[in-house]
């Protein structure tokens, strides 16, 4: 590792005093990823936030900006949009990762915060409206049973760490399982316990792998629409709830924006 800084013309004590410079630098530009424009919605209205119509995003796609300027703070809300063929929200960890990159790349945030809607275990606590902060994040549906790449599979990221953030706001914090299903599978159900998750979603640990690879310190906020281990059908009860828990993860994360503004990342 120190030949390959030396090499790039950084030592390692100078790539560990440029972290922490990035630490101690006040967070200026927060890109929020959202799956669901319906889950961003409130958020949008509270902060004013107004839709760019000279999207910075290729023509192509579908993908949805809205942005403003809140306390001292540039708020960037991204969501997939709609496919363009179903006219259905564009979920899942395919839209997800493209945004990430895409966000990353043209609005160099200096934290993404991955906010929305997750299944969660009444075995693990969870209960309806719960809001969460992740520790951690992993894949439950990259089923590789091969040494090394099983690893891959499953993706472990720990998140950025938030000790401040948790205990300033009293907000629970738990594991996250990611997978491209709505329903749990018997093998989805193996795995999302072997990861040990509390919330389960559809993009979380999507998310988390782009902004590892560009090192963009990312938060994971999660408000429980239904109970997975429940026995109630996971999209009757995901609907019945999304308006109250799309509610409740605005007035959390608003919270979390006002502990953030004026802070540096070393503070959170």
């Amino acid at each position: 590792m120190a030949a390959s800084n030396a090499a790039d013309g950084f030592s390692n004590a100078s790539m560990e005093n440029l972290t922490d410079h990035v630490e101690k630098r006040p967070i200026s530009i927060i890109v929020f990823i959202v799956a669901m424009q319906k889950e961003a919605q409130p958020l949008i209205e509270r902060l004013r936030l107004v839709k760019d119509v000279n999207s910075p995003f290729p023509k192509e796609v579908t993908w949805i900006l809205f942005k403003g300027t809140y306390k001292d703070l540039k708020i960037n809300i991204v969501c997939p949009g709609k496919d363009s063929a179903l006219g259905v929200d564009s979920v899942c960890t395919v839209p997800a990762s493209l945004v990430t990159y895409a966000s990353i790349q043209t609005l160099q945030p200096d934290l993404i915060i991955n906010a929305g809607t997750a299944g969660g275990f009444k075995a693990k606590g969870a209960s309806i409206c719960d809001v969460y902060i992740v520790s951690s994040s992993a894949f439950h549906d990259r089923r590789i049973p091969v040494p090394v790449l099983d690893l891959y599979g499953v993706g472990m990221k720990k998140a950025f760490p938030t000790p401040n953030l948790v205990k300033e706001l009293n907000l629970k914090v738990g594991r996250l399982s990611t997978g491209d299903s709505m329903d749990m599978s018997p093998h989805d159900k193996e795995s999302i316990t072997a990861n040990d998750a509390t919330v389960k979603d559809m993009e979380g640990a999507a998310v988390a792998y782009v902004a590892d690879i560009f090192k963009v310190p990312t938060i994971l906020i999660k408000g429980v629409t239904d109970i997975v281990d429940g026995n109630r059908p996971t999209s009757e009860e995901f609907l019945e709830n999304l308006a109250a828990v799309t509610a409740k993860l605005d007035e959390s994360i608003t919270k979390v924006i006002d502990f953030i503004s004026g802070k540096c990342l070393s503070d959170l």
